[in-house]
């Protein structure tokens, strides 16, 4: 697994504009959990069908569920910042959604939140350890490892990718980019498999040939982080109405 290479970190560049594009707030964490949350909602039927072929057929359904009450609760917190924002999803997502996925992704979020502790603003580098915390949190939890067929193939070449970007002098634009690709590529990795963990284990080798609605909806919230990571740097730095080049 990629996570452990030992290559330098790359020189960033310097300059309050630089700096400025690396640091992410509270709004870019709201923006992704907004992205996360609509991306759910259109996917909802097809995490559900992927989810029929290998487990209970509720996995679209219950991640819908779990992220739209997870929008009612951040939207009423202000002040907050992109730890407590993350830490309440957390919560708010174990609270409302049963079986195995609350714990999972209740727990990522946490895990996630704790590592960015109370600040307002985090870099590059922090990302990584909330990425780090959470794929340590969902392995805790779940006991699953890469080629399981779980959520864990698409989160752990996510942090992999992401890290290797940093290593090797990408911005954050470009890791979460990567990030996001090695995530779906995990998870359509996972139709050849045969799932060793969850409901779809007990089907042994009638789940090869399905594609894991977990590593999906994972992939799915790494593609949302993306959106919002390019979205927010466009906003934040885009040219004033009127201004001349």
């Amino acid at each position: 697994m990629a996570v452990g290479l030992a290559v330098p970190w790359g020189r960033p560049s310097t300059g309050p504009g630089r700096e400025a594009a690396r640091i992410v707030d509270v709004g870019c964490v709201r923006l992704w959990l907004t992205e996360v949350a609509g991306s759910l909602e259109a996917e909802r039927d097809f995490l559900t069908q992927l989810d029929a072929a290998i487990g209970d057929a509720d996995h679209g359904i219950n991640m819908h569920r779990g992220f739209t009450a997870v929008m009612r609760r951040v939207d009423g917190l202000d002040p907050a910042t992109p730890g407590t924002l993350l830490k309440t999803a957390g919560r708010t997502f174990v609270s409302t959604v049963g079986g195995a996925a609350g714990p999972l992704y209740g727990t990522a979020f946490l895990q996630a939140g704790d590592a960015l502790g109370g600040e307002p603003s985090f870099g590059p580098r922090r990302l990584l350890e909330a990425l780090r915390a959470s794929l340590d949190g969902v392995q805790r939890i779940g006991a699953a490892s890469e080629g399981d067929k779980t959520m864990v193939d698409a989160l752990a070449p996510a942090l992999a990718a992401y890290q290797l970007e940093l290593r090797t002098g990408g911005s954050l634009e470009t890791a979460v980019r990567a990030a996001s690709q090695a995530a779906s590529d995990g998870a359509r990795a996972t139709v050849p498999m045969q799932a060793r963990k969850g409901r779809a284990s007990y089907l042994g080798p009638r789940s090869v040939g399905h594609q894991d609605p977990g590593a999906t909806s994972t992939a799915l919230m790494f593609a949302a982080l993306e959106r919002a990571v390019v979205a927010d740097r466009s906003q934040r730095f885009a040219r004033p109405r009127g201004s001349r080049s």
